[in-house]
């Protein structure tokens, strides 16, 4: 009996996978794009920027500059933390959606529609309200670690043609590598599973610490994430195997037993005895 090749099976799959990796980079892109329709607001977004920082010393959040400064007191630990930001945050996110295509559709199909929506999101509030990073507002007092240490992914924020660097409310750093985390820790069992939100944290303290983000661009990325999952539909439940198919086996009925007393064959019945004719025992 011939044998179905696989291969035209593995092309297919093959060549979903490449569509869905092309849908993803073109919605990167396309909030790239859409960052540069709204660059050119410099001065807004710096005094939106002071306007942040006074926000968030009357909520009595952190100051960023705390946290930035224990990585100032050594070189290595701030190049780690430059490297961190440009080199974690897309890849980390591609890998999990490439896992979560191949092992768990139904969670990846939620995940792709979740940062799309937060990345819609994103834009229109980038439209909205302008805002300057700490390292470029300069009553924060931080500094900008990746043009002085390296590396960077940011040119001079002025002639930057590859981003618009007064986008900094929400953290799609924070908000990406939330719903990473969160996706992974539904499809994996165990209690090691919770340390996919280091991610996250570890996400969280290096864009606070240098100096692309504040306090609250982190909590309304988490924020907007939380009432788009709460929005979307959850995974759908992989279907039941089929039953199998074929005739039905006939059920047989063993015969029913007669009711009654074994008798011992040396013993009458009382029946027997009736029906004897009178005068014989």
């Amino acid at each position: 009996m011939d044998v179905p090749s696989t291969a035209p099976v593995r092309a297919a799959a093959l060549r979903r996978a490449a569509r869905e990796l092309t849908l993803v980079a073109v919605l990167f892109l396309a909030y790239k794009a859409g960052r540069q329709l709204v660059a050119g607001h410099a001065d807004a977004a710096r005094a939106n920027g002071e306007r942040i920082w006074w926000l968030e010393r009357l909520l009595h959040l952190p100051d960023e500059a705390a946290v930035q400064a224990p990585l100032l007191l050594h070189e290595l630990p701030v190049r780690l933390a430059n490297s961190y930001y440009a080199y974690v945050h897309f890849p980390a996110t591609v890998l999990c959606l490439l896992w979560l295509y191949l092992r768990r559709p139904a969670h990846y199909l939620r995940l792709r529609r979740a940062l799309a929506a937060l990345t819609a999101a994103a834009l229109v509030l980038h439209v909205c309200v302008p805002l300057a990073p700490p390292r470029l507002t300069a009553l924060t007092g931080l500094v900008d670690t990746g043009r002085r240490f390296g590396p960077t992914v940011y040119g001079p924020p002025d002639s930057d043609q590859l981003s618009n660097q007064y986008a900094a409310m929400p953290s799609l750093h924070v908000g990406w590598s939330l719903a990473v985390a969160l996706a992974l820790v539904a499809v994996t069992a165990g209690r090691w599973r919770w340390l996919w939100l280091a991610h996250p944290l570890i996400t969280a303290f290096v864009v606070v610490g240098t100096g692309n983000h504040y306090w609250l661009d982190a909590v309304v990325a988490v924020a907007l994430l939380g009432l788009i999952l709460a929005v979307l539909p959850g995974p759908a439940a992989t279907p039941a195997p089929p039953a199998p198919t074929g005739p039905p086996r006939p059920h047989v009925v063993p015969p029913p037993r007669r009711p009654g007393r074994r008798r011992h064959p040396k013993v009458p019945a009382t029946a027997d005895v009736r029906l004897r004719p009178p005068g014989r025992i």
